[in-house]
């Protein structure tokens, strides 16, 4: 790059773009890319930093490939009509996604916890859909860079919007917080999930109650699940709750079926209707009245609620039935943590059908807990009457060989041995974080 001299340094800063002045650019450019591979015409492509990669160096090719202006902060780079100069590219990016939100009064729900969180935003984006246009993060968007992605792309057009919001230590759900501006929340549930960003479970609930603080702190409201004491002891103060579960709630459910899909039993004065899921998993209980306890609030209609349930279709590796090659396989291999894998057990070992395999990858960032959790998951595992228990990845390899339990170091090794033991009409339950690819297992 060239080099140029203190002189030109405070030439460009005298020059930098603010705020309001970008957010001029936006309205006329409202497609923002931070991935050149994703870049469409006219769009402003954010130069953002990572740690293998600086999104500057890739700015004018941006421009010459259809962008209409890069957001830079190398001020190496020579001054250009489409180059538009800041302080720090990630900082602009969320204080412009705040400049847009603050532009919009439409109802925004915030929805966040440790499991099912992505499950039950799409199911109250489904159910709300049925009335409003509704705007919901794509996929898992929900960090730091996809929260203000996903602002940006409110328009006029919607009149509603669902962020759903992800963190791995504490102070991060309140910063989504300020940028987003909820005036609506759910915490799913606070489970053993990143315990080496938060601490432990009790810096998982601080961290997660992050929403609460800023829902108490501007008179929100929030849907609670009223089976979790401790959500209930979170949300002391708020003064505004709706609250969903099996006993004493406002939205009362529980299940009715499970083979293999749940059908839900909705109860109202006593009265009982049944709601056919493609779900699959006890624990997809709460997200489905979550569901239903946020249509009720806002006003979508009682058939309307359960078509859209109804249809749903879970996807991505999330709690999906297949049938490969006569086998009953469900792939629940997007992410674990100890607390969705003892809840994926229970539910599994709930199932009526016999000859059950479960097979389990390694669970990651749980810190110096990373031992003692992997080795309590089996241990829990083993109350079990399973057909086979198989694990995979380094963290559960001198646990499965203390308790005799059949171990391979990879994914590809467990999926040779899975189609040469496996029989017609076996059930394989199949649950692993992102870095141990169990998917393959059936690919």
């Amino acid at each position: 790059m060239p080099h140029y001299s203190s002189g030109a340094f405070l030439f460009l800063t005298q020059f930098m773009t603010s705020t309001a002045d970008l957010y001029k650019i936006f309205l006329q450019h409202p497609n923002v890319q931070t991935d050149t591979r994703l870049l469409a015409k006219d769009c402003i492509f954010f130069a953002l930093k990572g740690e293998n990669f600086d999104g500057n160096s890739y700015a004018l090719k941006a421009i010459e490939n259809g962008a209409a202006y890069a957001v830079v902060d190398d001020k190496r780079l020579a001054p250009n009509d489409n180059l538009l100069f800041v302080n720090n590219v990630l900082e602009t990016l969320q204080q412009l996604a705040l400049h847009h939100r603050q532009q919009s009064n439409i109802p925004v729900l915030a929805i966040t916890g440790s499991n099912g969180k992505t499950t039950t935003k799409e199911l109250v984006s489904a159910v709300l859909s049925q009335k409003y246009n509704v705007l919901a993060t794509i996929g898992n968007l929900n960090n730091h860079i996809g929260v203000p992605l996903t602002l940006l792309r409110i328009t006029a057009q919607h009149n509603f919007a669902i962020i759903e919001m992800g963190a791995n230590h504490q102070k991060e759900i309140a910063a989504y917080c300020n940028w987003t501006l909820p005036n609506y929340g759910l915490i799913n549930n606070c489970g053993k999930a990143h315990l080496e960003g938060f601490g432990g479970i009790d810096g998982v609930r601080k961290g997660k109650g992050e929403l609460y603080d800023f829902l108490r702190e501007n008179a929100g409201t929030i849907f609670r699940n009223a089976d979790l004491d401790y959500l209930e002891n979170m949300a002391t103060g708020i003064e505004n709750q709706t609250t969903y579960g099996e006993y004493k709630v406002d939205i009362r459910g529980k299940i009715y079926e499970r083979e293999p899909y749940l059908k839900i039993a909705i109860i109202n004065s006593g009265k009982e209707k049944i709601i056919d899921t493609k779900l699959i998993g006890d624990y997809n209980l709460p997200n489905v009245l979550a569901a239903i306890s946020v249509g009720s609030f806002f006003n979508v209609n009682e058939n309307e609620i359960t078509k859209a349930i109804a249809t749903y279709q879970p996807d991505n590796n999330r709690s999906e039935y297949r049938m490969v090659r006569g086998v009953n396989v469900i792939l629940d291999a997007y992410n674990a943590n100890p607390s969705s894998v003892h809840a994926a057990l229970a539910s599994f070992n709930n199932m009526a059908q016999k000859n059950k395999i479960v097979m389990l990858g390694a669970m990651m960032e749980l810190g110096t807990d990373s031992d003692a959790e992997h080795n309590a998951v089996l241990q829990y595992a083993q109350q079990f009457a399973w057909k086979n228990i198989i694990t995979v990845g380094k963290n559960f390899k001198q646990h499965a060989k203390s308790l005799g339990i059949t171990h391979f170091d990879t994914a590809e090794d467990a999926k040779k041995w899975l189609w040469h033991y496996v029989e017609k009409d076996d059930w394989v339950y199949i649950k692993g974080s992102r870095l141990t690819a169990m998917e393959k297992i059936i690919a």
